[in-house]
C-alpha cells in the first residue's frame, strides 16, 4: 500500500522479495558509480539539474527517509511522518564538498543496513500501515520504493547523464 507517487518506483523494483530487491539493486548501482570516470562525477547534462554526485548524495538522504519511516511505522509508532523537499535538501547538502569514494562507501553501508532491516521485519511488521507524506503507506512497499528508487536513478543517470551525444 502507497500513494500513487510511489507506484512508478514499486513497480521497478527488481525482484518478488524486498530483501533481495534491495541487495540486487544495491549491486548495480554500486557497480555503476564505480565505472562513472571521475571527469562526470560533477556533471550535469542541463542548466540547473544536479551533478551526479549530487543525484547520489538525494539518493542517500531518500534511503534515510524511507527507512526511518519504515523503522517508525514497524515499531507502530503513530506519529504522521512529514514529507521531505528532496530540492531545498540537495541545495543545502554541500554534495559538491563530498568524497567520491565516500559517497559510495556510505550507500553501500546505508544499503547493508537497510537490507538487514528489512530482512528482519516480520510478515506482521512488513503489512503494518502508518501516514507518511499525509499519504497512507505500508513498511513492505516502503521497502520496495527503497529499491526503485534507486532503479529510477541507475535510469536517469545512464539515459541522461552517460548517453553518448551524436
Amino acid at each position: 500500500m502507497a500513494a500513487e507517487f510511489y507506484r512508478s518506483y514499486i513497480s521497478k523494483a527488481p525482484d518478488e522479495n524486498v530483501t533481495k530487491a534491495i541487495r540486487k539493486n544495491s549491486r548495480n548501482f554500486r557497480k555503476l558509480l564505480k565505472r562513472i570516470p571521475k571527469k562526470k562525477v560533477d556533471y550535469a547534462y542541463a542548466e540547473g539539474k544536479w551533478s551526479i554526485r549530487e543525484l547520489v548524495q538525494h539518493v542517500l538522504d531518500a534511503e534515510r527517509v524511507f527507512s526511518y519511516r519504515a523503522t517508525s511505522i514497524a515499531r507502530k509508532d503513530p506519529t504522521p511522518l512529514p514529507s521531505f523537499d528532496e530540492n531545498v535538501w540537495a541545495a543545502n547538502s554541500q554534495a559538491n564538498q563530498r568524497n567520491w569514494k565516500d559517497l559510495i562507501e556510505e550507500f553501500r553501508s546505508l544499503r547493508d543496513a537497510n537490507e538487514t532491516m528489512f530482512g528482519s521485519f516480520t510478515d506482521e511488521q512488513l503489512r503494518s500501515i502508518g501516514v507518511a507524506s499525509n499519504k497512507e503507506v505500508n513498511v513492505l512497499a516502503l521497502g520496495y520504493i527503497l529499491a526503485g528508487h534507486v532503479e529510477h536513478h541507475i535510469g536517469i543517470i545512464k539515459e541522461r547523464y552517460l548517453k553518448k551525444k551524436k
